[in-house]
């Protein structure tokens, strides 16, 4: 008769930690093969929708694939055309930005230096120096960034192979993923996969939708407000917005640093403020909700150390990837009754509070002699 084997519980921490290290390795050393097989996964869930549609229409599998990856391609290539034509004005006038903001922070500490009786030449000096600085980002800095983006675009063209790949072979991996498992098993494991599938494309095309309504929303705001680079900077702020928490209050900073450098008004940056803040209302309250779906939404802790996971693992990328993957992982974890304790552990859903009585020493009777 087979005994299962126990283990006590230092040894299941033990394994635990030792894999969870060589995991992290792994996806550290081969980042550059790992991070555009991911990319081309998620665009591959998105897209299949649309594959779906075409083959519908009874148009070869082949060519729908061809075609859903070709509109993904121009709207794409769009969007990063629209992007560069405004990141271009914005680097040509980024000295006269710094200039502006010097003045405006010249003048700022001068006035604090008076009310306050502060020698203020220490700290003219350390503005000299950083404006120099950021002139030397202007020039030296974005030719690395170029290269950076060179490596990227290389990385871009296998991109399309990818997706194409994975969606022709998608049946073959299902299978794959069943097999895996035993046949009493198979069953409920081909339910798991299509309800995580299904729930999967939603989510991520739910967040594609949200991006473009919250880029038009700020969009909207900076052109009512007069800021200028609107398009470049909403388009920048609904890419932020992704990233939780941390990406939203970069994403208010650069507009009101903008509208603080470029506009004469001392209350422009508050005005902006103010409406990305009523943004983010309507973003939690009513888009999140109602078309990003409420069911895979991540806790606040969980959703801050999982960035500075991915920040430190892949860098930029890893942070724009670790939500969308650690939904995904809450989804998986959500329909395995084993692992339903770590889907909940990941959610926002709290669970009600337990009372816990306070403990009272009784006095002990002296017993009877």
């Amino acid at each position: 008769m087979d005994q299962e084997l126990k283990l006590p519980f230092y040894a299941k921490t033990s394994i635990f930690l030792i894999g969870l290290m060589a995991l992290v390795a792994i996806l550290y050393i081969a980042q550059s093969i790992i991070i555009p097989l991911v990319f081309a996964i998620i665009f591959a869930i998105v897209l299949h929708p649309v594959v779906n549609f075409f083959v519908r229409l009874r148009i070869n599998r082949i060519i729908s694939i061809v075609l859903a990856l070709l509109l993904a391609t121009i709207a794409l290539a769009a969007l990063v055309a629209l992007l560069f034509t405004q990141a271009s004005r914005f680097t040509e006038s980024w000295p006269i930005l710094v200039d502006k903001f010097t003045d405006i922070l010249n003048q700022t500490i001068s006035s604090a230096a008076v009310y306050l009786d502060i020698d203020p030449t220490k700290i003219h000096e350390w503005i000299t120096k950083s404006v120099s600085e950021l002139l030397n980002f202007s020039t030296a800095s974005i030719g690395q960034t170029i290269v950076t983006v060179g490596n990227g675009v290389m990385i871009m063209f296998l991109l399309p192979l990818y997706i194409f790949l994975i969606l022709y072979y998608q049946p073959l991996i299902l299978e794959f993923i069943r097999r895996l498992f035993c046949k009493d098993d198979q069953s409920q494991v081909k339910e798991i996969v299509t309800e995580t599938k299904t729930t999967i494309q939603r989510y991520l095309s739910g967040l594609i939708i949200e991006a473009f309504i919250v880029a038009g929303m700020d969009i909207a705001v900076l052109f009512t407000l007069g800021v200028d680079y609107a398009i470049l900077l909403g388009v920048i702020g609904a890419i932020l917005n992704v990233i939780p928490y941390i990406g939203g209050l970069v994403a208010v900073a650069l507009p009101m640093l903008v509208a603080l450098a470029t506009n004469s008004s001392v209350w422009s940056p508050v005005y902006v403020l103010i409406g990305y803040y009523i943004i983010q209302l309507i973003d939690n309250n009513y888009i999140v909700p109602y078309i990003v779906a409420s069911k895979v939404k991540i806790n606040a802790l969980f959703s801050i150390i999982v960035v500075f996971v991915g920040n430190a693992i892949w860098g930029i990328p890893g942070m724009f990837l670790s939500i969308p993957l650690l939904a995904i992982v809450k989804l998986i974890f959500d329909r395995i009754d084993s692992l339903k304790p770590w889907g909940l552990l990941l959610g926002d859903t709290m669970p009600p509070f337990i009372k816990i009585k306070p403990f009272r020493l009784r006095r002990l009777k002296p017993k009877p002699e």
